[in-house]
């Protein structure tokens, strides 16, 4: 059985193509990402209680609209609600 020698420059090429196969994956997920979530929808991605996704309706925090008896939040909104107050503590 015949072995075979892993260099530093095989590892590496085998770290960019893993990382190229991770974004092209990652890049199927989000284009498969729905467009309008249901509010348990919302409350799971963010693990939040109901109440508390109330309070962020009722504070304005978190835009939504509502057609009859649901209550749908843009998925894209929440992105950017999320990277608007997000908090940098690194100094």
């Amino acid at each position: 059985m015949p072995t075979s020698i892993i260099t530093t420059d095989d590892l590496h090429d085998f770290k960019i193509e893993l990382l190229n196969e991770i974004k092209e994956l990652l890049k199927v997920k989000a284009s498969t990402t729905k467009k309008y979530l249901k509010s348990s929808e919302v409350m799971e991605l963010l693990k939040i209680s109901p109440g508390t996704l109330q309070n962020l309706r009722i504070n304005g925090t978190l835009p939504y609209t509502k057609l009859g008896g649901v209550i749908l939040y843009e998925y894209e909104v929440i992105q950017k609600v999320l990277a608007d107050n997000r908090v940098d503590n690194s100094y």
